[in-house]
């Protein structure tokens, strides 16, 4: 074990805490490095204009990179901060610091596998390798159905594995190494001036004011576990538009892996053991299953998912017309409650559940434009993203996925009717003048 020295290549497992990746580093190795790369792909145009990663996730993405470099100093790890476009970045630190053994959380999806790919030709072929599943809420390895096996029913997939498989337990504490350990360089994180992004301020209406990392994660669980309680009544308010508190917003530190869906569903048992157990509970571990899901949905139909059939074997005819595009954007189109859902969006990087469903349909049952525009869009905007999830809903919403109603159209002036029926939502994003006691 002496002369074995790691590199442990952070993606969206950005916490110490119950990160099977960082255990298994340290179970075998006295040495080790862990590496980040900003990845300047990332922060560049996609095919419909839009950054790949705009101002408010990169804000958050930042603030979790500081947060898990003090958290890795605790324990003796030093971590590289890197900002390149190939996986040449990761070589060069294998390279320089004679690097035995890299090890990463497994992804599948397209942008991450040619990374990977592309790393591995640059190896030698007897290099070691080590990469593990760690972002489901149930392990692939405990499910007992193959990839191309999962249901295309997400009530099928859930009755399946809800009551007969366990979800793991969370890994205890990591151990500290020698202080020898840590390198003499400090490396800098990026800003947003240097990432090509403009500052902003949180807007005070935002419903997602919060900010990266795993210390603030916990911060929250604490306050809407613990202190408020809040989790006892999510069922019934998880529909909300304005304020902080309908529902737990734990899925942007989910998304890039401050928090995992193990650490969660413990704390939700947890809960239920201590406090109280009821459909509020429940359905909070029953979105996790939901994300779930739509991972193993992308694990079964790979880049279909991102692909404008989608999983349909039907041709549909999708416009791409740029005005209407950009009036879907910028909160211009005929209906109201649909333009205040784009706004809150555009000036907080936050929209609801219920108002991602609304503007999702709108844009293709009633515009009728190709879902890439708005899937894309939303990997531009949301703090929160997360590919599986993202993908996985838009073609649901749309009508090329894993929806059994295929036609479901929402109605916005219904939802709005009964869901904002005093019209605070909408005005609070549509007159300028107006805002809310947070």
């Amino acid at each position: 074990m002496q002369n074995q020295k790691a590199l442990i290549w952070f993606r969206n497992n950005l916490r110490i805490l119950d990160n099977n990746i960082l255990n298994k580093a340290l179970q075998s190795n006295e040495n080790i490095i862990a590496y980040y790369n900003f990845d300047s792909k990332s922060f560049k145009r996609d095919r419909w204009g839009f950054n790949k990663t705009e101002k408010f996730r990169a804000k958050f993405l930042i603030e979790t990179i500081e947060d898990l470099k003090k958290s890795l100093k605790t324990l003796n790890i030093s971590l590289i901060i890197d900002q390149c476009s190939s996986s040449d970045g990761l070589i060069d630190v294998i390279k320089k610091y004679g690097i035995n053994s890299l090890y990463y959380q497994k992804e599948w999806t397209d942008e991450e596998q040619k990374v990977e790919r592309n790393l591995i030709n640059k190896l030698p072929n007897d290099f070691n390798l080590k990469s593990y599943y760690d972002q489901f809420l149930y392990h692939p390895e405990d499910i007992m159905i193959k990839p191309k096996e999962i249901p295309d029913v997400f009530s099928i997939f859930r009755k399946r594995i809800e009551k007969k498989i366990k979800v793991r337990d969370c890994f205890t504490q990591p151990s500290k190494l020698d202080k020898s350990n840590l390198l003499n360089e400090d490396f800098k994180i990026p800003t947003l001036e240097s990432l090509k992004l403009e500052g902003f301020e949180v807007n005070i209406n935002s419903a997602f004011p919060f900010k990266g990392g795993a210390s603030e994660a916990f911060n929250r669980i604490d306050f809407y576990f613990w202190k408020t309680k809040k989790i006892g009544f999510y069922k019934k308010t998880r529909n909300g538009l304005i304020k902080t508190d309908y529902s737990s917003k734990l899925s942007s530190w989910l998304a890039n892996g401050s928090i995992s869906a193990r650490q969660i569903y413990w704390e939700v048992k947890k809960f239920e053991n201590e406090i109280l157990k009821n459909q509020s509970t429940y359905w909070l571990i029953f979105e996790l299953i939901w994300r779930d899901y739509f991972k193993y949905i992308s694990l079964k139909y790979g880049n279909k998912i991102f692909q404008l059939k989608g999983l349909d074997s039907d041709i549909k005819v999708w416009k791409n017309h740029t005005d209407i595009i950009n009036n879907w954007i910028n909160g211009k189109t005929k209906d109201s409650f649909i333009n205040a859902n784009m706004i809150e969006l555009k000036e907080t990087g936050w929209m609801s559940n219920r108002g991602r469903q609304n503007v999702a349909s709108y844009l293709t049952k009633n515009l009728l434009i190709d879902w890439r525009v708005g899937a894309s869009y939303f990997e531009s905007m949301l703090i929160d993203y997360d590919v599986h999830s993202n993908y996985g809903n838009w073609i649901y919403n749309s009508g090329v996925g894993n929806d059994p109603i295929k036609d479901r159209k929402f109605n916005p002036k219904i939802q709005a009717e009964r869901y904002d029926p005093r019209k605070t939502f909408q005005n609070l994003w549509l007159n300028k003048q107006y805002e809310i006691d947070l």
